[in-house]
């Protein structure tokens, strides 16, 4: 319905269109209701701006626009409502900054303003709101520092401004507001030490300091908040020990203190919060053993304990209160055996005992938990067979010494997803039953003792995206099944006693990227063309078999390869022209029958030659070395005749005057051929004054200059200025649209180890477009910029022609354009 205001009644005090589907913009007019005390236009789809006329209502006492879509900023004339007591326009799409006549309303109790795109500084005057009782500014882009004014506000019970961008210390003036209830700061930029002031908030039940940059310790003044429900001091850089003081907060439910640099023991006084629910001292630097009071904590649900240092045993009587669902104590040093609390605690949902060094037989520890969702007791030193009762888990990972079978009963947890089973000395065959959990993701069986075949309905496993089972006992051929398995990014069979030949079907796995790892079996036939359309994949091994023939030139599509094994085959024939293979070193290719690279065939080291052959090596490793010397004698006696009766056609040359081609002080040059037919320049010393010809040293001096000047022929600067030209023909004429370098110069032209002339720094060029006037500033180098751009600011390409003229004349000439001459 849009919104369409004829006023009838000016002396309407009350107007509700609250929650329907007004749509469009609040109509000026609704300004003439002059009696108007309660306006409520909430949960609508209004849109556009807030209209000023508002701002007429001198008797208003409650404003509600919220939930709609308005946008713009707050109007001034807001401010103009001096008996507001309500004002709440969270969860629109406004902007701008928070005026400031806001707090001219001293009247105003509740100011609701989260959920919007505000910005900029929280206003000063917001202090001058004395009957101020709720301020609610969270969700939005504020910055700048958290006014000292705020400590005005004596009547105030909540005070949110979580999720801004606050920069700053927290103002100590907070402490002053006595009648504070919930006090929310999370997810800012807040630094510095939490106040001791903030001790001072008697009626304090929820602190939310969460997710800024505080630092410095824990005050212990925060003990003497008795009526604290909820303390929430996570993700900052807190250091210090934990006050023992929060022992007195007997309300608390909820203490989080996660991912900090708080050290030191737990303090025995924990264990006075009987309230307590959930318990966080994750990623810390804690040590010592856990007090084993914290077991006589009844309501506990949530204990977070993982990544510190603990050490010693866990407490004993966990779950005393048959409540706990969550108890994560991973990444620790805590010995001993599995707690007894833990067997009967039938509301478990979460375990996480990994990487500990705990020692004990889970067939005894653990009891029926119908709602667990996740354990994780790898990395110990448990030791038992799996219990029965765990098939209804959704996620096993166990990676210790359990022994025993893989319990059939795993089959009725159909949602499970995670089953890592690896890192045990798990016996006898894998259940075809675990192949009827159609939701499972995850299998891991490796590095254990398992036997028999792959079951072949591991095509049912349609989920699956990781199957590692190797380094088992696993034997039979390799299911084709497996290629049904559509999503599998990794799928490791390494290690095992797998025979036969590799299905084809494992063509069809085309998610297939991580790994692909056959190696050490049994395997043996052709490598299937099929793999060759794994074009994700980028690890392969099919090492340790005994595969033959050649390996597929399909191999070739292996875009994504970067690390290839085939050693220790029987493969043969040339490697595909694929990066993984021709980058690869000897080592994986080696003892094969016959692997050829660029260059030749690797040969396998075979003990099994004939002495025939090994006589025939000794011959040839005679005989070579003898061919050798033979070559080299008569080759070097060649090279000496040439060089000779060449040194005799020359004299011959240089003695006809009519192929002097110039004289210079120190001799002259005579064109000479030579019995080759090559042309070559040889110059003939003259005698110095005294009789004597030039000094040897002086020959050698001159001879090994001219050996080490790099050149092609003696006029090279011309083959400059022409690939100079080619490259501005190509940018002027062959590119669309043209591209015009507008600063070209001597300091721009780069010349390769050839000499070749390269156009760089196109910092400043321009794309000349047909259907634009290419108006443009000022841009080149003194000297070489074209009279015309620096009057016309039109560039076109004879500026490049007119600064290409200069660069020429340069060259040609040796002096830059700051040196020529007036013409």
């Amino acid at each position: 319905m849009y919104f369409a205001f004829q006023p009838q009644q000016s002396d309407l005090t009350t107007l509700y269109l609250y929650e329907n589907q007004l749509f469009g913009s609040i109509p000026p007019e609704i300004g003439n209701l002059k009696s108007l005390v309660d306006l409520e236009l909430a949960r609508n789809i209004l849109t556009g701006f807030i209209t000023a006329s508002l701002g007429n209502f001198s008797d208003l006492t409650t404003l509600y626009l919220f939930e709609n879509q308005l946008q713009g900023s707050i109007l001034s004339e807001i401010g103009n409502l001096a008996s507001l007591s309500a004002l709440s326009l969270q969860t629109n799409n406004l902007s701008g900054t928070i005026s400031a006549s806001l707090g001219n309303l001293s009247d105003l109790i509740t100011l609701y303003l989260y959920g919007n795109q505000f910005f900029g500084f929280i206003p000063q005057e917001i202090g001058n709101l004395k009957s101020l009782e709720s301020l609610a500014l969270h969700i939005n882009s504020l910055t700048g520092f958290i006014p000292t004014s705020l400590g005005n506000l004596s009547d105030l019970t909540i005070l949110y401004l979580w999720e801004n961008q606050p920069s700053g210390s927290i103002p100590p003036e907070i402490g002053n507001l006595k009648s504070l209830v919930d006090l929310e700061l999370a997810r800012n930029i807040l630094t510095g030490s939490i106040p001791a002031s903030l001790g001072n908030l008697s009626d304090l039940t929820a602190l939310y300091l969460l997710e800024n940059q505080l630092s410095g310790s824990i005050p212990p003044e925060i003990g003497n908040l008795k009526s604290l429900v909820a303390l929430k001091l996570a993700t900052n850089n807190l250091s210090g020990t934990i006050p023992a003081s929060l022992g007195n907060l007997s309300d608390l439910t909820s203490l989080d203190l996660n991912g900090n640099q708080l050290y030191g023991s737990i303090p025995p006084e924990i264990g006075n919060l009987k309230s307590l629910v959930e318990l966080g001292f994750t990623s810390n630097i804690l040590t010592g053993s856990i007090p084993p009071h914290i077991g006589n904590l009844t309501n506990l649900k949530s204990i977070q304990l993982s990544d510190n240092t603990f050490s010693g045993n866990l407490p004993q009587n966990l779950c005393r209160g048959g409540s706990l669902e969550k108890f994560t104590v991973t990444f620790n040093n805590f010995t001993g055996s599995i707690p007894k609390g833990l067997k009967n605690c039938s509301s478990l949902v979460r375990v996480r005992l990994d990487r500990n060094q705990l020692v004990d037989n889970i067939s005894e520890s653990f009891g029926v938990y119908p709602k667990l969702d996740y354990m994780d007791l790898s990395h110990n030193n448990l030791y038992g067979e799996l219990s029965r009762t765990w098939g209804k888990s959704h996620n096993l990972t166990y990676s210790n010494i359990i022994s025993g079978s893989i319990p059939p009963e795993f089959r009725e947890s159909a949602q499970l997803r995670k089953l890592d089973l690896s890192d045990n000395h798990l016996v006898g065959e894998i259940p075809k039953e675990l192949m009827k959990l159609n939701f499972l993701i995850y299998l891991n069986l490796s590095h254990n003792e398992l036997s028999g075949q792959l079951p072949r309905e591991i095509g049912s496993l349609s989920e699956l995206d990781r199957l590692d089972i190797s380094s088992n006992n696993l034997s039979g051929p390799i299911p084709g099944e497996v290629g049904k398995c559509s999503k599998l990014l990794y799928l490791g069979l390494s290690c095992n006693i797998f025979n036969g030949s590799i299905p084809s079907q494992i063509g069809d796995l085309i998610s297939l990227s991580i790994l692909l790892d056959l190696s050490h079996n049994e395997l043996k036939g052709g490598i299937p063309s099929e793999i060759g359309s794994l074009q994700n994949l980028q690890n392969l091994d099919f090492s340790h078999n005994m595969l033959s023939g050649l390996i597929p030139s399909s191999f070739e599509r292996l875009i994504s390869l970067s690390s290839i094994n085939v050693s220790y085959n029987q493969l043969e024939g040339r490697l595909p022209a694929n990066k993984a293979f021709q980058e690869s070193s000897f080592d994986v290719f080696k003892n094969n029958k016959g692997l050829c690279g660029n260059v030749a065939c690797l040969k396998p080291s075979d003990t099994s030659k004939s002495n025939a052959m090994d006589k025939h090596k000794v011959v040839i490793i005679i005989i070579l070395p003898l061919l050798g010397v033979l070559f080299l004698i008569f080759a070097s006696a060649g090279v000496f005749f040439i060089f000779y009766r060449k040194k005799i056609d020359v004299k011959e040359e240089i003695q006809k005057d009519l192929h002097c081609i110039g004289t210079g002080g120190y001799g002259s040059v005579y064109k000479a051929e030579l019995s080759t037919g090559q042309v070559v320049a040889v110059k003939k010393l003259h005698p110095l004054e005294d009789g004597t010809g030039l000094g040897s040293k002086a020959f050698i001096d001159e001879i090994s200059a001219l050996s080490e000047v790099r050149h092609r022929n003696i006029v090279r600067r011309v083959n400059i200025i022409k690939g100079l030209a080619n490259a501005f023909s190509y940018l002027h004429h062959d590119c669309s649209p043209p591209i015009i370098h507008r600063d070209i110069s001597s300091s721009n032209i780069l010349l390769d180890l050839e000499y070749e002339a390269r156009v760089s720094d196109f910092g400043t060029a321009r794309l000349l477009k047909p259907d634009s006037s290419n108006w443009t500033e000022l841009a080149g180098t003194y000297g070489y910029v074209a009279p015309e751009l620096a009057y016309t600011m039109r560039v076109t390409e004879k500026c490049d022609m007119y600064s290409f003229g200069v660069l020429t004349l340069e060259v040609l000439i040796g002096n830059i354009p700051a040196n020529l001459s007036p013409l």
